[in-house]
């Protein structure tokens, strides 16, 4: 069995840490590279505690000492999510029998979802909807396989007749959509693993702009937890397994649900304008791309 991460060890003990603890354990998830070169001491002095504190902090995180807890850094950052990576762990638990695949994925991918009713209190899923109702418009990031997750939820939101912007792009073309958002924009971030650099500029600009943030993730609630308005934690599945995106959908999904029972005159408004241009364009289509789902072009 896998060894839990840094960021697992964080999540599940975090909140029996004292309050120095929990901001030397903080440390810990958020300068990984200062962790695995400096001393105890130095660990205390940028974390404003004692070195005592920093090794009480390792040890209560599961960590033998501060040498355990950089060697575990080590390995995370070897094998950190890599495809090819997880792929190799999936089979080797799995095997090559397809019925094992069959199961055990159904049975991962039904234990997140029943996780579900756990992970989302019922004030945070009514909060997300109000929240969404009353955006100006909403903005949606996602990098990576969560990018076409994020694109499925703006394409459901614009036919419910809500404003929605999908955020997509890295590195310095990110500035340039950055450098559209405005007032009254409302931000659903679809984040996992780790603060990477576009991430962290999205949130320290939603903060300077005082746009709202509801965050959707996995294991990084305590570290990002204080830069945005709202978390939902949504599990992915296994740490070593190939990430599973079916809680994911399942919440976004939820949340249409519950835009429907909230918003219905709108939505319905919306949806009859959508059918009548469906209708319209159906009626301009020639029999045999219809019955293609082909559009017409020209």
């Amino acid at each position: 069995m896998a060894k839990a991460t840094l960021d697992e060890r964080v999540a599940a003990r975090l909140a029996r840490l004292s309050p120095a603890e929990q901001r030397v354990a903080r440390f810990f998830q958020e300068h990984r590279e200062e962790v695995m070169v400096n001393s105890a001491a130095a660990l205390a002095r940028r974390t404003h505690t004692s070195d005592a504190t920093v090794v009480r902090t390792t040890q209560a995180l599961g960590y033998a000492g501060l040498d355990a807890l950089r060697q575990g850094l080590a390995q995370e950052l070897r094998a950190r999510h890599t495809l090819p990576r997880r792929l190799t762990q999936t089979v080797e638990q799995i095997g090559h029998d397809i019925e094992t695949a069959f199961d055990r994925t159904l049975r991962i991918q039904t234990e997140a979802l029943a996780s579900l009713r756990q992970a989302i209190k019922l004030p945070d899923f009514r909060d997300a909807v109000a929240r969404l109702r009353q955006a100006s418009r909403v903005v949606i990031f996602g990098l990576g396989p969560s990018n076409a997750v994020a694109r499925y939820f703006s394409v459901q939101l614009n036919r419910f007749g809500y404003a929605c912007l999908c955020l997509e792009k890295t590195g310095l073309l990110f500035a340039d959509e950055l450098h559209g958002l405005r007032a009254g924009d409302l931000l659903v971030v679809l984040a996992y693993d780790r603060v990477y650099a576009e991430l962290d500029v999205l949130l320290s600009e939603a903060r300077r702009r005082q746009l709202p943030v509801i965050l959707v993730t996995d294991t990084l609630k305590d570290q990002l937890a204080a830069r945005v308005d709202l978390v939902l934690p949504v599990p992915r599945g296994k740490a070593d397994f190939l990430s599973l995106h079916t809680a994911t959908l399942a919440l976004l999904e939820m949340l249409l649900v519950g835009l429907a029972t909230q918003d219905a005159p709108r939505i319905l408004d919306s949806l009859e304008r959508l059918d009548t241009l469906r209708v319209a364009m159906s009626a301009n289509a020639p029999l045999s791309d219809l019955r293609l789902g082909r559009p017409k072009v020209g």
